[in-house]
């Protein structure tokens, strides 16, 4: 049996890596973006902010791209500030910025398989945080739990966005390449439920009756499981769960050959 194409939904610039990953370990891979991470057009909030840092008694970045964002603007973290941090992503960015367990204090969940808001709000000490203001740095658009669940337990929260996601321009090119990736079974990595949502909207617009039925029987790879979640209430019916993390998604790709 003929070994499946693997496609990479993640945006261009996270894709390469993990691709040249999985093609050295012998997997034909094929990049298809289903989400596009891009810069503000005005960062003199962000500035304000980092010209203010000390003010915060934690900071939180909701993702990779939070963190790559943020700190294009700040030379050296002031190490007396925790920083809390969702996933294995956003650790592995943290460490490009000389971050790690033994040069700040990171605040993490615990479980690898689930990795989120709520699991992270497990690992933070609010009752010292009551009273003091965190600072969350986001996309433009995002769930609210976090700092909801903050403000709840009499902790300030301002939050800052640093990029904005948005979903790629449909072209009559990327609408034909979709219709015949889907014509075959391949192994699909998607990092975000937004990336779901885009390929199941894009699957409904194409002028091919069976799009949606050919999407819903793609095996799919997601690192989380409000992810598996939305692709479950898509119909997807081949999802596997990986923990947070490149390090689980090759593994369970390689144990899939």
């Amino acid at each position: 049996m003929s070994q499946k194409t693997l496609i990479i939904t993640r945006p261009v610039a996270q894709a390469h890596a993990f691709a040249e990953r999985m093609r050295v370990a012998g997997r034909e891979v094929e990049i298809f973006p289903l989400l596009e991470i891009q810069p503000l057009d005005d960062n003199s909030d962000v500035a304000k902010v980092v010209a203010n840092l000390n003010r915060f008694s934690m900071v939180a970045f909701v993702s990779p791209n939070a963190i790559s964002a943020f700190f294009q603007h700040i030379k050296v973290w002031p190490k007396a500030i925790p920083i809390a941090v969702v996933g294995e992503g956003s650790r592995k960015a943290l460490e490009v910025f000389g971050l790690n367990r033994d040069t700040a204090t990171i605040i993490s969940p615990g479980n690898l398989m689930k990795t989120d808001s709520e699991t992270l709000l497990d690992e933070i000490d609010c009752d010292s945080l009551a009273g003091k203001t965190v600072l969350i740095v986001r996309a433009t658009s995002g769930r609210e739990f976090l700092a909801d669940a903050l403000r709840s337990k009499a902790i300030a929260v301002e939050q800052l966005a640093v990029y904005r996601r948005t979903a790629p321009d449909l072209t009559p090119d990327k609408q034909r390449r979709l219709e015949a990736i889907l014509s075959a079974d391949c192994d699909w990595v998607i990092s975000s439920s937004e990336a779901l949502r885009t390929l199941d909207h894009w699957c409904r617009l194409s002028n091919d009756p069976e799009c949606v039925v050919k999407m819903q029987r793609q095996s799919i790879y997601v690192p989380h499981i409000r992810i598996a979640q939305t692709a479950e209430s898509l119909g997807f019916v081949s999802i596997t769960l990986t923990a947070s993390g490149d390090e689980h998604m090759f593994v369970a790709l390689q144990s899939q050959v």
